[in-house]
């Protein structure tokens, strides 16, 4: 794998749009981060493996810009990518399009940290996911 993967695809429906008739803030925020998920599972982070080392990750910054409207019908996907990579940290850059005519509609950046979920405090990567993920860095896309 290298480059931005897809990691969310969904249809704007009327529930996800404001009195304006475009997509509301707060499903652009779900949406990332579902693909948020979606990327840290391609990196190795699967939901067994975070359970079984009772690990996790929390969001410390997500940066959104929005780029152009989305109303009801319109069909998107989100593609990802880790920018950076620190001792406990995790960056990435995230890009939503509208699919039928790939207009960038908005972007997140996000950083978290990688958590011990008992100790409830950020721990380092875990080397081996972490030289995978080095492997597959992407370049923050100017937008």
């Amino acid at each position: 794998m290298s480059g931005y993967i897809e990691t969310f695809r969904a249809v704007v429906y009327p529930w996800h749009c404001d009195h304006q008739g475009h997509m509301t803030t707060m499903h652009y925020v779900g949406m990332f981060d579902a693909a948020f998920w979606h990327l840290l599972s391609a990196q190795g982070f699967t939901r067994a493996y975070m359970a079984e080392h009772k690990t996790g990750f929390a969001d410390v910054s997500d940066t959104i810009q929005y780029l152009a409207e989305l109303p009801a019908g319109s069909p998107l996907a989100i593609e990802s990518g880790i920018i950076k990579l620190g001792t406990t940290s995790v960056v990435s850059f995230n890009r939503m399009r509208e699919t039928e005519t790939g207009r960038l509609a908005a972007t997140s950046e996000k950083a978290s940290v990688y958590f011990d979920m008992e100790r409830r405090r950020k721990i380092p990567l875990p080397a081996d996911l972490k030289a995978g993920m080095e492997a597959r860095l992407v370049a923050r896309e100017a937008v």
